[in-house]
């Protein structure tokens, strides 16, 4: 932005999100003085300011959603967002396929998306490295877990690397779970993450609102789409007074109508995406520290 002129001489503008502002003589100043706070053109670059930091996390929210619910994105939407800076930010990069018959991805023509035109399509640098473009009417935003086996997908984030590919939503370098061959798939639940002890309740369920899920029923929900269908995975917080201690409980998955899936039912992108909400939070337990008795028997 140019520079806009406040009360006394001094102009002020954007750097990025936050307010900057110069003197009379042209000198850039470390912060705005204090009598210009209420100015109307400073108030006005401040509100611009948190909306344009308020557009950019939806954008990347949505983004994100797109991913881990694996749904179809017109290609004519995101041709319509490019122009936005923040909207390209969230969409630059990311690993793009067109539909293939069973709705899935289609890898073989999956690419790096870098362009976005109405008329010539999605510009995207194939997995050989070539620019080419995709003339299709949607596309998906794969959930790695969906992309390749295990080796192949380090391959990619190597290719990737060569790249010098910068995704603001995390795709590749998500971290994905897979379901092991002795998982029992006949069980409703997983104690994997159960025990985490945190002080307080409202600890927990701050975590889990800053890590960006939801909390219902004194479980933190995560909701994919699974064949189009929803399918939430939950894990116990528990109920009591906020200010009462938690210990985490089971983590399950639930189909549409709200009952509990076995553990063989639950699709590879519903899996990963339960056990990364479920690890986050496990991640900001309590954990005791070691007595000065117990690190001298360790020695």
């Amino acid at each position: 932005m140019g520079w806009i002129e406040a009360a006394g001489g001094y102009a002020v503008t954007l750097d990025g999100a936050r307010v900057v502002c110069r003197n009379a003589a042209g000198r850039a100043l470390k912060q705005v003085p204090g009598k210009l706070r209420t100015d109307p053109e400073v108030v006005r670059l401040q509100q611009l300011a948190e909306w344009l930091e308020r557009h950019e996390r939806e954008c990347l929210a949505q983004a994100d959603a797109w991913l881990v619910r694996s749904l179809p994105v017109p290609a004519a939407l995101i041709a319509r967002v490019w122009p936005d800076a923040a909207w390209q930010a969230a969409l630059r990069d990311l690993v793009v396929a067109p539909l293939a018959e069973d709705g899935g991805p289609d890898l073989a023509r999956a690419g790096f998306l870098r362009d976005a035109d109405p008329e010539r399509g999605l510009g995207v640098v194939d997995l050989d490295g070539d620019s080419v473009r995709l003339t299709v009417p949607a596309v998906l935003i794969p959930h790695p877990v969906l992309l390749t086996d295990p080796a192949d997908l380090d391959e990619l984030r190597e290719f990737a690397a060569e790249l010098e590919v910068r995704q603001s939503v995390g795709q590749l370098f998500r971290e994905v779970w897979r379901r092991g061959p002795g998982t029992d798939g006949a069980a409703t639940v997983l104690d994997t993450y159960a025990g985490g002890r945190f002080a307080q309740l409202r600890h927990a369920t701050a975590r889990a609102t800053q890590l960006g899920y939801r909390v219902r029923g004194g479980h933190a929900v995560c909701q994919v789409m699974a064949a189009g269908r929803p399918v939430e995975a939950a894990l116990w917080l528990g109920s009591d007074y906020p200010e009462a201690e938690a210990v985490t409980g089971e983590l399950e998955w639930r189909g549409s109508g709200g009952g509990r899936l076995r553990l063989s039912e639950v699709d590879p992108v519903a899996w990963s995406e339960g056990h990364r909400m479920a690890s986050a939070l496990y991640a900001g337990r309590v954990v005791p520290e070691e007595t000065e008795e117990g690190v001298e028997g360790k020695r």
